[in-house]
């Protein structure tokens, strides 16, 4: 059975750019795993997860899509107003108009 776009996104998308900003905020910005759950608004155990990359299966080679995931995580820490779900979902839409699904 074919996955419509949604469900990829769902399982796929969504996961890696959490992924990737759980990274960025630990790699770029200095901020330990507890830390970075906080800002996010998940466990330790799920920060943990998106390090060691045992969530979010693919990878992103778009390197306009990697600088606009640091933008998020540095918005994620020094704007209380800036959420995961918020920046999830604009990464998630320049993806979208970028067509970088591989279907």
């Amino acid at each position: 059975m074919k996955r419509t776009i949604c469900e990829y996104i769902f399982w796929n998308v969504i996961p890696t750019i959490r992924r990737e900003i759980a990274k960025s905020m630990v790699h770029d910005f200095g901020l330990n795993q507890k830390d970075a759950a906080n800002k996010l608004g998940i466990t330790p155990a799920a920060v943990s997860l998106y390090i060691s990359e045992k969530r979010g299966i693919i990878q992103i080679a778009d390197k306009s899509i990697i600088s606009e995931i640091k933008i998020s995580a540095e918005n994620i820490i020094k704007d209380k107003s800036k959420s995961l779900i918020g920046e999830t979902c604009r990464i998630c839409k320049i993806i979208r108009n970028k067509k970088l699904f591989p279907f």
